[in-house]
């Protein structure tokens, strides 16, 4: 239920700003802007998006390991701990998530960001974290590696096309926003249900052939 408030809230922010631009200005992540005071942008641009494209891919893809994410916490830390966490691991990776793209340019008045792919990632990489072993792969393409492979190989990818500044994404909080997530995650298993989910994660790792670390089709 805690998904599918937040993906109501989204989807509603970012159709609004679709069509009242003023909001979109208003709300969007604008370094100058966060410079002179106005900090909660840091937050309100994690609710809106470039298009309904981007929205569907975040949304969807928020959907399917929130979903997971949500319903695990609750039944391992509690139904009560295990919803707050989740709260505040998504509402928390928005800002952490584009704190590392503030600094970086923080004086740049033509940068403008906007989506909730920090805090999905964050999402994502607490699924990876807690199911190393679960096959992962890209939309549409029929190619399959475990959580634990695909999260490596998303980051590494993420740190290149961060550094080539390609397509317009801000693959910078992909990586933020992952790492984060992995962090809070560990912090919060450990604290209120004294498990060490780092311990449980290489525990899980288990390679016996090539088939273990890729697999094709649907």
């Amino acid at each position: 239920m805690i998904t599918l408030f937040i993906i109501v809230i989204t989807v509603f922010v970012s159709i609004a700003a679709f069509r009242n631009r003023q909001l979109m200005n208003q709300l969007i992540f604008y370094p100058p802007a966060v410079r002179q005071g106005q900090g909660y942008r840091l937050f309100t641009y994690g609710f809106l998006h470039a298009d309904y494209m981007h929205l569907l891919f975040n949304m969807f893809t928020f959907y399917l390991f929130g979903s997971e994410i949500e319903r695990v916490w609750q039944a391992i830390l509690g139904k009560e701990v295990g919803s707050i966490a989740f709260i505040v691991l998504y509402a928390s990776a928005i800002v952490i998530s584009i704190l590392p793209t503030y600094r970086h340019e923080r004086d740049n008045d033509h940068y403008f960001g906007l989506g909730a792919s920090g805090a999905v990632s964050a999402v994502v990489f607490a699924y990876v974290l807690i199911n190393p072993m679960s096959y992962m792969g890209i939309m549409f393409i029929p190619i399959w590696f475990p959580a634990f492979l695909f999260g490596f190989m998303f980051i590494a990818v993420s740190v290149y096309l961060d550094k080539k500044q390609a397509g317009g994404i801000n693959h910078l909080a992909h990586v933020a926003g992952g790492i984060y997530g992995i962090l809070f995650t560990v912090i919060v298993f450990l604290a209120f249900a004294d498990i060490n989910l780092l311990s449980s994660f290489i525990d899980q790792i288990h390679i016996r052939s090539i088939g273990d670390l890729i697999r094709f089709g649907y």
